[in-house]
């Protein structure tokens, strides 16, 4: 079992409350970089020298989750929710979270389907109709465990399935994995600067600010991606998006950026090179850390690189470990054998 893997994605983080998974991410890297900051917004920025150009690639993976936040306590001890992040509705019903610094447990719930009429039975429940249920049983009694504004994290636990594992929070905790074995597999002719950002979830904010301080000249953004391949669609051998088990997959252009031809080209050449595996994912929709960074200060050379994943923003998501695998060799080997050079035309 990938050990490093199930502490990432069991670790509690969502957005704007990342000190617990930052901690896990500092204590795995420290004895691998020359020095590492932690920023305003909370970002854990890391160092490592390189042996050659005095250049800077900055690799990016964001540390927070999505989740729920509560907003009020009803008079019977139910807690009322709003999103951190994007979900949908549907995935929530049922789904056991683990609430505030205490981790209180509580169960989704909504009306019983057992007094719901035929008309209610086949309609999406709303999430304003439904509850996170802590057990307490009046409003004070809840109010002694959990307050208004607590986070709530999916408790979900990680598991292998041959060549697949499954848990919460791939996205990104996955692409955390990527970059925390980088600094393990260097140095690189150049200086690296990792990010493990925060607050990717709810716009991007934390890779701005990371982006600012570190003042790259290339980056690489490392991130999770849907997988299109379930249900299947009719035409899915003539045009299919990304699949599980095919590799990692390249961005083009998503809604928010445009990837560098020059550095996406650099990477499909290593990776036809070396063999390694890879997808092009489908211009258009979604969006990473990329959006911020390539924007920032006189502008970034920057690329993404997305790990896919089935049933992403859900209590319980899918990855293949192969991809994963051949995500960080293709990332590996693209920057050691980047010259800096072929990004200059």
């Amino acid at each position: 079992m990938n050990k490093l893997l199930k502490k990432l994605t069991e670790a509690v983080g969502v957005s704007s409350d990342e000190g617990a998974i930052r901690q896990l991410i500092k204590d795995e890297i420290e004895n691998h970089v020359d020095s590492w900051e932690v920023d305003a917004l909370g970002n854990l920025i890391a160092w490592k020298k390189g042996t050659q150009s005095a250049q800077t690639v900055m690799i990016d993976a964001h540390m927070d989750e999505v989740g729920l936040m509560v907003t009020s306590i009803d008079g019977n001890g139910t807690l009322k929710f709003s999103p951190v992040g994007g979900f949908d509705d549907r995935a929530l019903l049922g789904k056991v979270v683990q609430v505030g610094s205490k981790k209180i447990t509580g169960v989704i719930g909504s009306q019983p389907i057992h007094l719901a009429n035929a008309t209610e039975r086949q309609k999406i429940v709303p999430r304003k109709s439904m509850r996170i249920d802590i057990g307490a049983a009046s409003k004070t009694a809840a109010g002694e465990k959990v307050k208004v504004g607590d986070l709530a994290a999916f408790l979900t636990p990680y598991e292998e399935q041959g060549s697949v594992a499954l848990g919460k929070a791939f996205d990104d905790r996955a692409g955390c994995l990527v970059v925390i074995e980088l600094l393990k597999r260097g140095p690189y002719p150049f200086d690296l600067a990792a990010s493990f950002t925060v607050q990717e979830e709810v716009g991007l904010r934390g890779a701005h600010a990371a982006a600012a301080r570190i003042r790259p000249d290339v980056a690489l953004i490392f991130d999770c991606t849907p997988a299109y391949d379930l249900p299947t669609p009719p035409d899915i051998d003539e045009s299919p998006n990304v699949r599980l088990g095919k590799g990692p997959a390249l961005y083009v252009m998503d809604r928010a950026s445009i990837q560098d031809p020059r550095l996406v080209s650099h990477l499909l050449k290593v990776a036809n090179q070396h063999k390694i595996p890879v997808q092009i994912r489908r211009p258009g929709g979604g969006g990473t850390n990329t959006a911020s960074i390539q924007r920032s200060g006189a502008g970034v050379i920057s690329a993404t690189i997305g790990l896919p994943g089935r049933y992403l923003h859900a209590p319980t998501s899918m990855i293949s470990l192969d991809d994963l695998t051949h995500m960080i060799d293709l990332a590996e080997k693209g920057l050691k054998e980047l010259k800096f050079e072929q990004l200059a035309d």
